[in-house]
Parts: structure tokens; C-alpha cells; sequence
């Protein structure tokens, strides 16, 4: 069996023996209408989009709640279409890893056509004004990390292949927002459709990022006079052009070997992974964990398909918020960053198998239950509590899921403020809350500092996870040897006092000379993160 349309149809059957469900809808009928009738179009076709919305689209069709599929395109890592997409028809294998062991196997056919964001392909490019033309067209969503929305340097200086863009105007943009606006520039021209942009990427006021972006070319090409005045106007009406916020959460690991074994000893062929030009690590199937949450603000001019019949939730702006500080600040991603730079420094593989260690469990079940809750503002549609009690007892700890420490690890610099740097903001505003109660987030970050030693507790040496600050703190802790006495606290003040990494100044928030302490100890010698870990956990 392999995975295209001919096979799927004509081996029905024994796919379906296999265990494997199939598209519940005629692929054929919805893609011919969708070609004519956009509805929803992504950009980002990477492993949360497959297993995500996909999904979500996926069961909206069998259910006969939409007629429209969605229209995928990508604008990083071209060979993700032509190498996975287009060889499979489009299709992609799910496979859901249950905390019981079991996987749910399904091929996802929601995905009707995918296109190559790039300006120079008149072809492609072509396809993507033309949709973008369509009344019918009602969202575009986008999972194409934080960073795709970005324009400048940490210095604050345009990026070098975006400054040409905003002089330039939107005939022919190289940058992936420049081509989004441009794309945008077609749809006011034809008639100025009202469409909602989301962003579905799990970053804090994802929509906000998206709209920054957006209109910054928008500014820059109205008042050069390459793009019509009235475009302005059309990106900042919200009756015209919406920027939802929302929130998502689902773990998708890249794909996975165990994983792949198992499909393949069912007789499916052609699945190996690739690596493509760009070290983007896909496949034709992905794997991902059976939570998932994805919280929408409801502001969609030119309407939407009713996503709630299959699990998503839409509510205001405010809700959005206070559920992604819920889940950012608190109830996950603080949690996991723990995890991840203890995991890589104390020599784990897979994030489950952490759970196992109590000392790990100990840390994490403080930050979240003891540090965190307190200052979190129950968003209402979710209750923080049963969220952790999810995260800590299910999600986790679910020994199926391939995560490492290693991925999660990746930026950790530009995580840490919002992570923490957020709750111990609220314990300073706190009329009765004290900051020197916070003693587990200090451990933390005391052990990102020991992480950048790429020393891990045995003092073999390990490979950072990428991270666009390297260069700028592991300087810091470069000098330092395990066993040798140090100034400890010499070294690191400059990045102790660096509120754009820790959210606050360490100094001025009183937590300085704790980090010092931990990190003092954490250097001892071989075992020295273990034996800290373990005796702070239970101060």
C-alpha cells in the first residue's frame, strides 16, 4: 500500500484491515468545489498543521459540516510540497499515541492542494493571488513559528531580506510576510473581501505579531506610493481585515522511528523520512499526543466554517488571553522548559521517561501547583488546575510519545521571560505574595546557566539545542570548570540583570544570589545538578 489517492481507493479495504480510517467524503468532489470556492487557506505545512487542523478539517468533512477542504501553502521550505505533499496526493498518516498504548491510525484527506509561497514562480504565486481573489475565501490560518513573524534583529534593525521588500513594494516581496501582504495587496484590489487572518502559532498575541507585520509593509508600501493609499485603510478596518489571537496546544514530535517500524510492518510503503536542503525533518505521516486545545477570539468578517463541532473553542479577546497566559506563564510551557533543560544536562532522551524521575516530578509539581497557580487568572473556559493535572498525569508522562528534552530546549533564551519571567512580575505586584517564596524558578534558571556549559552531569560534553542567543550567553559561563572554584557571581551579573532574558532584573527582583547559589552548587563536580536538584526539591 502506498499512500495516494489510487491506493486508498483501490485498496480500501485492506488499509481499513490494517486499522487505518479513511476520508469518510468524495476527495474528489471536495476538491474540485475547493478549487473553485476557497474556504480555508494555511500557511506553514509542518507536523502541527498535519496533525491539528488537518484533523480538525478532516472531521468536519466526514461529519458533512463542511464542504470545502484546505488549501496548504509554504513559504520556508518548498520541498516539503514538492517531496511530501504532491508525491502523496496531499494525504498524510496520523497516528494519534494514546497514553494506554493504543494508536489511532488515520489518513487525514482534508488537504486538497498545496501551493509554494515564492514570488518568483509566476505559476505558483499565479494560484495563490487567484485564491486570495475569491469571495469565498474566509480565513487563513498560519503555524509558521514566532520567528516567521519577526522583521527585525535582536538589535531592533530591519532584517537585510526584508528591507528591500518594504522599498520595493508588492509586485514581487521575497520575505515570507512580504508575500503574505502582497498576497493580501490582491484581495483588496479585486474588491476588498473581507477576510480573517489567524495565527495559529503557539506564541503569546500571536494575532497582534501577525497584524504588526502585515501592516508594517502595508505602511512602508502606502507611503512610497507602490501600494494604493486605501490599502492602509483595508488592513486596519477589523470589518475588512481581522487578526484573532488564539491558543494552541498539542504536542507533535517530529516523526518517529518507532512509529515509522510500525506503519511499515503494516505494508505501507514510501514513508521513510527526508531532511530536506533546509534541515526541515518531515514525512508523509506524523505522530502526535490525543489533547489538543485550540481556543479562537470569534472575529471573522467574511464568516467561517463552524469549527466548534469539532473541538474548537471561540470566545473574546480577553478569554484568548488569559487562557494563553494560563497555559504560557503557568500550566504547561513553564513545565516543560524545566524538564527539557534538566533533561539534556542530566542525560535523558524522551521527556516521558523524565516522569519517572522523582526529583523531576518533585520540581515540576512545585512550579506549577505551588509558584505558578496562585497567580493565575482562571480564564473560565478552562480550569487551570485540571489543566496542570492533565499536563503532570496524562500528557507527559505518556510513555508512547516520542518528545525529547532536546526539542523542547530549542530557544530557550527567548522563552524564559514569558515563561517565568511573567509569574514573578505578579508576585511583585502581589499585595500578598513574596517573591522570596519563589525558590523552584530560581533552580531553573540557575539550570539553563549549567545547561550552557553543554557539560552534562557526568562532564561529557553535549550539543546545545539551537538557540538564537548562543554566541551572546554562553560567554558567560565559558570559563567555568566542574570541581574549580569560581567568582560565580562576577561572571554572571550582566546576564542576571538582563530583563529581556529573565522578564525582570534578577538583581532588583531580590533572586539574584539564589540563582548564584544553585548554580554554585551545580558546578561541584560530577553529579553536583543531581544531588542540587534533589536536596532544593525538597527544601
Amino acid at each position: 500500500m502506498k499512500l495516494n489517492n489510487q491506493s486508498i481507493r483501490e485498496e480500501a479495504a485492506a488499509w481499513k484491515a490494517a486499522g487505518y480510517d479513511l476520508p469518510a467524503f468524495c476527495r474528489k468532489t471536495v476538491t474540485e468545489y475547493t478549487h473553485d470556492h476557497p474556504c480555508w487557506i494555511h500557511f506553514g505545512a509542518g507536523n502541527i498543521f498535519r496533525a491539528f487542523h488537518a484533523n480538525i478539517a478532516q472531521r468536519m468533512l466526514n461529519a458533512g459540516d463542511m464542504d470545502n477542504g484546505i488549501i496548504v501553502a509554504e513559504g520556508f521550505d518548498y520541498e516539503i510540497v514538492e517531496k511530501v505533499n504532491r508525491p502523496c496526493d496531499d494525504l498524510t498518516i496520523l497516528a494519534t499515541l494514546k497514553v494506554n498504548g493504543t494508536v489511532e491510525k488515520t489518513i487525514v484527506g482534508s488537504v486538497v492542494e498545496s501551493c509554494i509561497l515564492d514570488s518568483d514562480n509566476n505559476a505558483e504565486f499565479g494560484r495563490l493571488k487567484d485564491i486570495f481573489t475569491k469571495d469565498s475565501l474566509q480565513m487563513a490560518t498560519f503555524t509558521i513559528t514566532e520567528k516567521g513573524y519577526c522583521l527585525t534583529n535582536p538589535q531592533g534593525e530591519i532584517l537585510p531580506w526584508v528591507a528591500p521588500d518594504l522599498a520595493s513594494g508588492p509586485e514581487k516581496p521575497g520575505s515570507y510576510i512580504g508575500k503574505v501582504t502582497a498576497l493580501l495587496y490582491a484581495r483588496y484590489q479585486s474588491g476588498q473581501c473581507p477576510i480573517a487572518m489567524v495565527s495559529t502559532d503557539n506564541c503569546s498575541h500571536n494575532g497582534e505579531k501577525l497584524y504588526n507585520a502585515i501592516l508594517t509593509y502595508a505602511k512602508a508600501w502606502t507611503a512610497n506610493g507602490t501600494a494604493e493609499p486605501g490599502f492602509l485603510d483595508y488592513i486596519n478596518n477589523p470589518a475588512k481585515v481581522s487578526f484573532p489571537w488564539s491558543m494552541i496546544d498539542k504536542i507533535t514530535p517530529r516523526p518517529d522511528g518507532s512509529v515509522l517500524k510500525m506503519l511499515k510492518a503494516d505494508g505501507v510503503e514510501s514513508l521513510d523520512p527526508i531532511v530536506t536542503g533546509k534541515h526541515t525533518y518531515v514525512a508523509p505521516f506524523v505522530n502526535a499526543e490525543e489533547c489538543e486545545y485550540l481556543v479562537i477570539e470569534d472575529l471573522f468578517p467574511n464568516g467561517r466554517p463552524a469549527l466548534e463541532k469539532a473541538g474548537v473553542m471561540f470566545t473574546d479577546r480577553e478569554t484568548v488571553n488569559k487562557v494563553e497566559r494560563m497555559k504560557v506563564c503557568t500550566c504547561l510551557n513553564p513545565l516543560h522548559t524545566a524538564l527539557a533543560v534538566f533533561g539534556c544536562v542530566l542525560g535523558y532522551q524522551l521527556i516521558a521517561d523524565e516522569m519517572k524521575d522523582p526529583a523531576l516530578v518533585k520540581l515540576v509539581e512545585i512550579i506549577g501547583y505551588q509558584e505558578g497557580l496562585p497567580v493565575v487568572v482562571n480564564p473560565g473556559i478552562l480550569d487551570p488546575k485540571e489543566f496542570i493535572d492533565t499536563v503532570l498525569q496524562v500528557r507527559v508522562p505518556n510513555p508512547f510519545m516520542p518528545d525529547t528534552p532536546q526539542r523542547i530546549a530549542t530557544d530557550t533564551s527567548q522563552k524564559l521571560a514569558i515563561r517565568f519571567g511573567e509569574t514573578i512580575k505578579a508576585y511583585q505586584a502581589s499585595s500578598t505574595l513574596d517573591v522570596a517564596s519563589l525558590r523552584r524558578i530560581p533552580l531553573v534558571f540557575a539550570g539553563w546557566l549549567r545547561y550552557l556549559m553543554a557539560i552534562d552531569d557526568n562532564g561529557e560534553p553535549f550539543t546545545l539545542s539551537p538557540d538564537p542567543l548562543l554566541d551572546s550567553v554562553c560567554p558567560y559561563v565559558k570559563d567555568f570548570r566542574l570541581g574549580e572554584p569560581a567568582a560565580v557571581e562576577t561572571a554572571l551579573e550582566p546576564i542576571l540583570r538582563n530583563a529581556k532574558i529573565f522578564g525582570v532584573d534578577l538583581y532588583e527582583a531580590g533572586l539574584a544570589d539564589l540563582v548564584n547559589q544553585y548554580f554554585r552548587e551545580m558546578i561541584a563536580g560530577k553529579g553536583a545538578v543531581r544531588a542540587t536538584l534533589e536536596r532544593a526539591v525538597q527544601a
